[in-house]
């Protein structure tokens, strides 16, 4: 992935900071991590009820590594502001941007207690994408995806696409639907995988019309985008934690729909496109 001097300013930083509670392990932990890795909607009833240790964490000075880190995160923040905008804008509508918060162990967001074991998340309450770096050695490590720079971009771009569905009003409805108890399960299950496969269709989307502009796309990256997207397929996961798939249970997609509409988004370029709740639920 090749770098630009972009950089969006919509990046807070809270590694080294201290203070917070450092999450507790446990059996579930990795779990946790890949189920939520891709958390849609508001996730404030699973952030609220992981527990973490009573320990504190100590302050620190940032790393040449961390600094470089952060600098990457906020020049991915700007590619997606660009890109949404000008998307935005071709379809008669005004982009706002998230916020972006990197954290260590534990933070607050508007959705609760934030915790490193949750992966990175979309908030809708407050508008952010709140990130702990330290996931992406466990998804290379524990679920053994292909981790570059441009898996980062694409972990973000999936997270900036539910806020592009708390902008467009999708988020709501979803929210509107559980809300409403008229629904089984298995409906609103339905309904999860729709808006995470079409939060990787807008990812694919954005990859497509960034390195259009940007050039920044280098050989494999793509290929390490959809290691990702496979990696934390629902039947993945399922196979990984208990030995067998049950699709009936799925919320994020299997591995090859997630390829699928990433694929679709980066082939099309074009937001009209991502309508996987027709597709989902007739």
């Amino acid at each position: 992935m090749k770098w630009t001097e972009d950089r969006g300013g919509n990046v807070e930083d809270r590694r080294g900071l201290g203070g917070g509670a450092v999450v507790g392990g446990g059996l579930g932990t990795l779990i946790i991590a890949a189920i939520i890795f891709f958390l849609g909607g508001n996730p404030s009833s699973i952030l609220n009820s992981t527990s973490s240790s009573q320990g504190y964490s100590e302050k620190r000075e940032l790393t040449e590594n961390d600094k470089k880190i952060g600098q990457m995160v906020d020049m991915m923040g700007k590619w997606n502001i660009i890109t949404w905008e000008q998307i935005f804008q071709e379809n008669g509508m005004t982009y706002v941007k998230p916020k972006i918060v990197l954290f260590e162990n534990t933070t607050q967001s508007g959705c609760g207690t934030a915790e490193s074991a949750m992966g990175p998340f979309y908030c809708p309450a407050d508008q952010t994408v709140y990130m702990d770096m330290s996931f992406f050695n466990e998804l290379q490590q524990r679920f053994g995806a292909k981790v570059t720079e441009f898996t980062v971009a694409y972990v973000l771009a999936h997270e900036v696409g539910h806020h592009v569905q708390t902008l467009l009003g999708t988020t709501q409805k979803v929210d509107a639907l559980r809300r409403s108890g008229r629904y089984s399960e298995a409906d609103m299950n339905r309904v999860s995988v729709a808006t995470e496969l079409q939060a990787d269709f807008y990812a694919g989307v954005w990859a497509k019309r960034t390195d259009s502009r940007e050039g920044i796309l280098e050989p494999g990256d793509i290929e390490s985008a959809i290691s990702a997207a496979e990696a934390v397929g629902d039947d993945n996961i399922q196979k990984r934690a208990q030995g067998y798939v049950n699709q009936e249970s799925f919320t994020h997609g299997s591995s090859a729909q997630r390829k699928e509409w990433f694929m679709k988004g980066y082939n099309t370029g074009d937001i009209r496109q991502g309508d996987t709740f027709n597709q989902l639920l007739k």
